[in-house]
């Protein structure tokens, strides 16, 4: 008996929190996250049940999708989405002001099919050249408000390239684009390169050229009004601690400063 009770104190100091272990099993806890770290919280959720006994349902949009939806009244525990969009629905009440937690940052990647050459992308200019000798390039739908594709489709602007490039794009509403070149509909892609990563079939290029790289940070926020504040708070600390910096880089990201 006294084992039990030592093991659930442990685990409920980890988390910090020491009321969880007793009522996790009863707990659930939604996660609404940008694309771009879903891999990371699929990652992290099933050990986090284990230890708890909480049910932890993720679904994931775009940041300018999510925003829509919490702001909209959809229900939720955690947020992963972009400090900017945290701090402007916090101030909406959406969620807990001063709850936000940088967690990771990631980069813009180029993407090809497994197997095909694999074009140069080592400066701007060679970057351009590549973009201009594709068939087709895939990348995010900036009406969809994914912070890839709104950042892709002003770079082509500054570029001087979009007039070339956009008859040809080839544009995801959702989800990853690496699954438009896996299946043949594009011939070269641009997305965040957590989301090129564990697109099997597909084969990173490398980072867009530093010049022009656009890094973007992820933050978690805890609902204004959350069901198991408890265990969302938990779950975030789970988020920005030690054991994810391992998951992190594995998924193309890294964590954040």
């Amino acid at each position: 008996m006294k084992s039990h009770i030592w093991r659930a104190v442990v685990i409920a100091t980890a988390l910090g929190l020491l009321g969880l272990a007793s009522a996790a099993s009863a707990a659930e806890v939604k996660v609404l996250t940008a694309g771009a770290f879903k891999q990371v919280v699929l990652a992290l959720v099933p050990d986090f049940e284990k230890q708890t006994g909480t049910k932890v349902l993720v679904d994931n949009d775009t940041a300018g999708g999510l925003k829509k939806r919490i702001e909209s009244g959809e229900s939720f525990d955690v947020a992963v989405i972009t400090p900017a969009v945290v701090e402007e629905l916090a101030g909406a009440g959406k969620i807990a002001n001063g709850s936000r937690v940088n967690l990771a940052t990631v980069g813009v990647g180029v993407v090809v099919k497994e197997g095909a050459p694999k074009p140069d992308v080592s400066t701007v200019e060679a970057f351009k050249r590549s973009l201009l000798a594709a068939k087709s390039v895939a990348y995010i739908d900036p009406a969809s408000g994914g912070s890839s594709g709104v950042y892709i489709d002003k770079l082509l602007e500054r570029l001087g390239i979009a007039d070339q490039v956009r008859p040809k794009a080839k544009l995801k509403k959702g989800g990853h684009v690496a699954e438009l070149i896996v299946s043949g509909e594009a011939e070269l892609g641009l997305h965040q390169i957590s989301e090129i990563v564990p697109v099997k079939g597909a084969a990173l290029v490398g980072p867009l050229p530093k010049e022009i790289q656009n890094t973007t940070t992820y933050a978690a926020g805890l609902s204004a009004s959350p069901q198991n504040k408890d265990a969302a708070q938990a779950l975030i600390k789970i988020f920005a601690g030690s054991a994810a910096a391992a998951v992190l880089k594995s998924k193309g990201m890294e964590p954040a400063n």
